[in-house]
């Protein structure tokens, strides 16, 4: 069941929509501003966000920027506006849709399933992304699983992190340091043999696969594979 917050300073409006989008099978969660309803993406995780330009206290773009920063929830805004300026700015900062008031609860209805629809198929092929196959070592970076010849084999988190990173940047040349950044952080205190070291165990677990990992001598390494 999908969840869908309600941002509107009119009571009214959040009723119909909530009456509407109920029916359709959404959990309704309200808010009568833009404050409250950072603070409730704060808390929850919603799927869909519908929200008016212009509320008190915080309008609906300033909340939506903010919003962003603490996650990525697909928006569709309401406005009393019509104007090509709105909806232009709207677009500029991410919004999926754009419905002018006064409006047709079936259509805010039917606009919202068109971006529930196409953020289930986005995550999918973002999954379907995260998943890689050579010949017999097939590696799941969404459910952190590792496979050789259809056997799972276990690694500590570090080792996965490292061969994801390695996975996803196939065929390219990766530093030390590059490594040592992205999977370490920049923070980390040590020496470059913490890569030799964690590439060693890697190549121990994939075991006949471990020609894979490629030394790039004096540089680093990559996963090198050719179709």
């Amino acid at each position: 069941m999908f969840k869908v917050l309600v941002v509107d300073d009119e009571e009214k409006i959040r009723e119909v929509i909530r009456e509407y989008a109920e029916f359709e099978g959404y959990t309704v969660v309200e808010a009568k501003d833009g404050i409250e309803a950072i603070e409730l993406c704060r808390k929850e995780n919603f799927d869909v966000i519908i929200m008016d330009i212009m509320m008190p206290r915080l309008d609906g773009f300033s909340s939506y920027k903010e919003i962003k920063k603490i996650k990525d929830i697909p928006v569709l805004m309401l406005s009393a506006r019509g104007e090509e300026y709105d909806k232009l700015f709207g677009f500029e900062i991410g919004i999926d849709d754009y419905v002018v008031k006064p409006f047709s609860p079936k259509e805010v209805m039917a606009r919202l399933n068109v971006i529930v629809n196409r953020n289930i198929k986005s995550s999918k092929r973002v999954m379907e992304e995260q998943k890689f196959k050579f010949k017999g070592l097939e590696i799941d970076i969404v459910g952190r699983n590792v496979y050789i010849d259809g056997t799972k084999i276990d690694m500590t988190p570090k080792e996965y992190e490292l061969l994801f990173y390695l996975v996803k940047n196939k065929n390219v040349a990766l530093s030390r340091e590059q490594i040592l950044n992205e999977v370490w952080g920049y923070d980390f205190f040590g020496d470059d043999r913490t890569v030799d070291t964690h590439i060693k165990m890697i190549r121990n677990s994939i075991s006949k696969y471990r020609d894979y990992i490629v030394t790039v001598r004096g540089f680093g390494y990559k996963f090198e594979y050719r179709e």
